[in-house]
């Protein structure tokens, strides 16, 4: 047990910069935390963990086999999980590289709001499915080139005419970016959490997808029961409202 001089001498020891790092260490480890909550990168550290653990213990009882075998593995780890984890550090540093560091040009015009609530509120009643991907900071690039440029002004025909049945483009998703409608027919990547509800189809996980790698406000109009549903941060909102909808698009948007 320590005695008391030798407390009151850590004390003294202790800096400022100790604090400030003690902090950061924190924050860092809360944010890892929450970034790889409820997706596949969790159960990998913790099956991470116990194969460290098992290490531990081979150690500990001499067994040399298997102590040499996860030697080798752990040895290499730091590989490991940047192969297990690209997802979610590209991720991560998507997120760092987002507001509020810069200036934001991802803004929309009142009536370009309007024109895109009005032609999912119509989609919505004729049950045609649809998918507008609504580019923020992070740039949509790899997936306008692997659909059709259109750089048109935004307009309710417009999207309602893109999503029509008979329309080549009609499964795939719609870009906006800077208030203009930047390509159409574009494929985005599926969600792979595991949490995500197996009634979801393609439109709803590809929505879920995309913005999990990017900061896009994703919009999804379900063919099969008309509902509208807002996705942002991986997260989706199901069964909005024209109000709700309109409301959150103002505050991310309209300047």
């Amino acid at each position: 047990m320590s005695s008391a001089p030798e407390r009151v001498e850590l004390l003294d020891n202790f800096r400022l910069q100790d604090a400030v790092d003690i902090g950061i260490v924190s924050f860092l480890a809360y944010s890892l935390i929450e970034l790889i909550r409820g997706t596949r990168a969790a159960r990998m550290l913790v099956g991470l963990c116990i194969i460290f653990l098992i290490y531990l213990s081979s150690r500990l009882f001499d067994l040399y086999t298997l102590s040499w075998i996860l030697d080798n593995f752990l040895s290499s780890v730091l590989l490991v999980i940047v192969i297990i984890f690209q997802h979610d550090i590209r991720r991560a540093l998507v997120q760092v590289g987002s507001r509020p560091f810069f200036g934001s040009e991802a803004r929309l015009r009142g009536q370009e709001l309007e024109d895109i609530i009005r032609a999912v509120v119509m989609l919505a009643s004729r049950r045609i499915g649809g998918l507008i991907v609504i580019e923020r900071e992070t740039g949509l690039n790899e997936f306008v080139e692997g659909g059709i440029t259109l750089d048109a002004q935004i307009s309710k025909e417009l999207l309602v005419t893109l999503f029509a049945p008979g329309s080549s483009v009609h499964d795939g998703a719609l870009i906006v970016r800077k208030g203009r409608v930047t390509a159409a027919g574009c494929i985005l990547p599926l969600t792979t959490n595991p949490n995500v509800s197996k009634t979801f189809g393609t439109r709803h996980r590809a929505a879920i997808g995309v913005t999990e790698e990017s900061d896009a406000v994703v919009i999804v109009v379900s063919e099969e029961d008309g509902g509208m549903s807002l996705v942002v941060d991986g997260r989706i909102t199901r069964d909005v409202d024209a109000g709700t909808l309109r409301g959150t698009l103002q505050k991310l948007f309209v300047a």
